[in-house]
C-alpha cells in the first residue's frame, strides 16, 4: 500500500498562443530567446544536453530527455532536493499553436516547491507571450524592409 506523503504532484499550465509552432520552438529552445522569459541558461538543443538554469534563489540542473523539433520537448528539472521533469507539448491549432507545459515530479511534502512553481509558471508564460510577439514583430518588420 502507498503512503500519501509519498504520492507525486504535477503541475500543468496550457495556453493557446495566435503563432505558429516554429516561433514558439525557437523561444522554447534558442538560448538567447529562454533566457528572455525563463532564466540565464547554457542549453542546447540536442538529446542527452546537460545544462543549467540561473535563478535569484539558486541553479537548475538539467538534461534533454526527449527532443522532437517543433512538437515535444522534455528536460530534467532538478533544484536541492526537487527532482523532476518539465515537458512542453506544442499542437497545432487552426489559429495558431496550443503549448503545453508538464512539471511532474512534487512529492507532498515539497510544499514551498509546488506552490512557488504554481506561482511562476503563469508567469513565465506571459513572458513566453511577449518574446513571441517579438518575434513575430522581428519578422514582419524583417519582410517589410526586404520589399
Amino acid at each position: 500500500m502507498s503512503n500519501p506523503s509519498d504520492e507525486l504532484r504535477t503541475i500543468i499550465v496550457e495556453r493557446h498562443f495566435s503563432c505558429s509552432s516554429d516561433k514558439l520552438w525557437r523561444a522554447l529552445t534558442e538560448r538567447h530567446l529562454m533566457a528572455d522569459w525563463l532564466m540565464p541558461n547554457d542549453f542546447e538543443p540536442k538529446l542527452g544536453h546537460r545544462f543549467s538554469l540561473e535563478a535569484p534563489w539558486g541553479e537548475v540542473c538539467a538534461e534533454v530527455l526527449v527532443f522532437e523539433p517543433q512538437r515535444r520537448l522534455s528536460y530534467s528539472w532538478n533544484t536541492k532536493d526537487l527532482v523532476s521533469i518539465v515537458t512542453w507539448v506544442l499542437v497545432p491549432a487552426e489559429s495558431g499553436t496550443v503549448l503545453r507545459m508538464e512539471q511532474a515530479g512534487f512529492s507532498t511534502r515539497q510544499g514551498s516547491y509546488y506552490q512557488g512553481a504554481l506561482a511562476a509558471w503563469p508567469s513565465f508564460f506571459s513572458r513566453l507571450e511577449r518574446i513571441v510577439d517579438r518575434i513575430e514583430e522581428a519578422e514582419q518588420l524583417h519582410s517589410k524592409e526586404k520589399k
